[in-house]
């Protein structure tokens, strides 16, 4: 199991960034998607999975799979709601949906569970998360953009 490196709380495989893992021949091919194309942890991301094989034994390669663009959709259940008892909102929207393309999402406070809350950043911790601030418990927290 291989963390994320900026969101600890949730592996690669639970946020779908880790793909597929095939056989060829003796080798385990780690197909990888990243969640964009400037995301500065992919490298990272690509080496730790490639250590986690090789840890476990096997010989490793890692492929970049860049079509289909990786999205939100492909965050596992589990890692939902990793994410939110972590404190990050999860995304709330199909990444295909108008409204969370254009329009303003209702976000819950994954402390709290209230929805009234404010958008106070485009941009949080991460580029693919978003600053908010809950109304009722007045705690901020980050909110996992649908991407």
């Amino acid at each position: 199991m291989v963390p994320d490196p900026e969101v600890p709380c949730v592996t690669v495989a639970e946020l779908g960034i880790l793909r597929e893992i095939v056989m060829d021949g003796d080798v385990v091919v780690a197909k990888v998607t990243p969640t964009y194309s400037g995301c500065p942890a992919v490298q990272f991301i690509e080496d730790a999975v490639a250590d986690a094989l090789r840890g476990a034994g096997y010989q490793a390669r890692i492929e970049r799979v860049i079509s289909p663009a990786w999205t939100t959709d492909w965050i596992t259940d589990e890692g939902r709601e990793k994410l939110r008892a972590y404190g990050i909102a999860p995304p709330v929207q199909a990444s295909n949906s108008k409204r969370a393309l254009f329009g303003e999402t209702t976000v819950a406070c994954p402390r709290c569970g209230s929805e009234t809350t404010e958008k106070l950043s485009e941009f949080g911790s991460t580029p693919c998360k978003a600053h908010y601030r809950c109304k009722a418990c007045l705690e901020p927290f980050d909110y996992f953009k649908c991407i």
